[in-house]
């Protein structure tokens, strides 16, 4: 049986407390956290993990005791006008709660302010002990793996700074699981979902509410999973707000996991 992460976006009505015991319920060894609600996000609470110290023993405590890691932690996102040492209390609570990795979003338009300031943010998580994970995004300025791996490679840190590779923004940028067969190692982690071959007219909305479950739409997920080197560590990132309201988060959690599973297990 292969270990599954949970993804935050999954179940984005939880709280870092709530979100470890979904896990744990849905038989899901890690989890990606948002260390901070986004206003983009209204289904998701308020709580404060950095800021306040008593949530995050609280947390640390519970993820402890239920065997769940923080595999991924969000969100850190670069833009032309970003101040890095704002970051800096964010990187100290992902390093806290033991975060395997961080997760960037890079949005800033001039391509070498975008390389200089990609390279000081993993300066900068290397102090704090933190790899790194660049993930493209067709609507941001990384929009494709072969601009994830150009940006990963101007680094220069195999093993400590790679790429995430979502299976949704994979299809959506025209990439293939032969692209990411051949990017290897330096793929750090990735994330599973399903959908439809033909792209909706807001691939925003898709990405963070409308996401299908494994075995729904024409992904070839299985195939993915192969592609992926070997142990390389997944999470199941499927958001259905449409859901939200009829299920609570465990049962999504639940019913998102076994997709995964009887997908991949079906082609093995």
């Amino acid at each position: 049986m292969f270990r599954l992460g949970l993804d935050h976006l999954t179940v984005i009505d939880t709280t870092p407390v709530h979100l470890t015991q979904v896990a744990h319920a849905a038989g899901c060894a890690g989890m990606c956290l948002f260390l901070h609600p986004m206003a983009e996000l209204p289904l998701m609470p308020r709580f404060d993990i950095v800021g306040d110290r008593a949530v995050r023993a609280e947390a640390r405590a519970v993820m402890a005791d239920l065997g769940v890691t923080l595999d991924l932690a969000y969100p850190f996102s670069l833009g032309g006008r970003t101040d890095l040492a704002a970051f800096a209390p964010a990187m100290d609570c992902a390093a806290d709660l033991g975060a395997r990795l961080l997760n960037v979003l890079v949005y800033d338009r001039d391509a070498a302010r975008r390389a200089d300031t990609f390279g000081r943010f993993c300066d900068m998580a290397a102090r704090f002990g933190h790899r790194v994970a660049v993930e493209f995004y067709p609507p941001s300025q990384v929009p494709s793996l072969a601009a994830a791996l150009d940006l990963v490679g101007q680094v220069g840190r195999p093993g400590a700074v790679g790429v995430n590779v979502d299976l949704l923004h994979l299809m959506r940028s025209g990439g293939t699981v032969a692209d990411l067969a051949a990017a290897g190692d330096r793929v750090l982690y990735a994330q599973v979902a399903d959908g439809p071959l033909m792209p909706p007219a807001d691939l925003v909305r898709e990405a963070s509410s409308e996401r299908q479950l494994c075995g729904e739409g024409a992904f070839d997920v299985a195939g993915f999973m192969q592609a992926l080197p070997p142990g390389c560590p997944f999470s199941v990132e499927i958001p259905r707000d449409h859901a939200a309201g009829v299920l609570p988060p465990q049962e999504r959690a639940r019913v998102a996991a076994d997709s995964v599973r009887a997908t991949v297990e079906k082609g093995a």
